[in-house]
């Protein structure tokens, strides 16, 4: 956990500073958990959930976070763990293209968000999913919940049709009776 024994130049590609809490502190802990063998590793940033003071509040969440995931993928990468390594970026919901309440706010938003994966098996430079001119509904390659969770269960070795556990009576698995893996994200 003490991040001081880290090189400097490791610290910098973080935006790190041992001793002060931060994303990138994190980020870089994560780092040095897969390269002990943790097999899951979950960061949270729990700044996101913002309703009103959408551009103060969110420059400062990509300043938070950017650099820091930034460095962590270079970080694998350069170390040779990238490629064994799935990195998953996403958050709860997106946001309504309109304001909430007449000032600078959106509300959650189920039908168009935006995730980011690397590593572990992904096609680098892959984008997948094209909003309408509001960013209100997808129109264009979307990957449903499910087939994004199939397809993470694909990468991390699973069969999702054969993941399964009994409850009430009946089967179930993580992508329920849905998702098919999504081969044009696979590498």
């Amino acid at each position: 956990m003490d991040l001081a024994k880290e090189p400097k130049h490791v610290l910098d590609m973080y935006g790190a500073v041992p001793g002060k809490p931060s994303f990138a502190n994190n980020c870089l802990l994560a780092r040095r958990l897969v390269e002990r063998g943790v097999r899951f590793v979950q960061l949270y940033h729990e700044a996101w959930d913002q309703h009103g003071n959408l551009v103060k509040d969110i420059k400062q969440n990509c300043v938070d976070t950017d650099q820091a995931c930034a460095g962590l993928i270079q970080d694998l990468k350069q170390r040779g763990m990238l490629k064994d390594t799935l990195v998953v970026w996403g958050g709860e919901f997106g946001r309504t293209p309109m304001n909430q309440g007449g000032n600078d706010g959106r509300d959650h938003h189920p039908n168009a968000f935006t995730m980011w994966l690397a590593g572990g098996g992904i096609k680098p430079g892959l984008v997948m999913g094209e909003t309408d001119e509001l960013g209100f509904n997808v129109v264009k390659d979307k990957v449903h919940v499910h087939d994004l969770h199939a397809t993470m269960l694909h990468l991390l070795g699973f069969d999702h049709t054969k993941l399964t556990y009994r409850f009430q009576g009946r089967p179930f698995r993580l992508t329920d009776v849905h998702g098919e893996v999504v081969q044009q994200m696979i590498a």
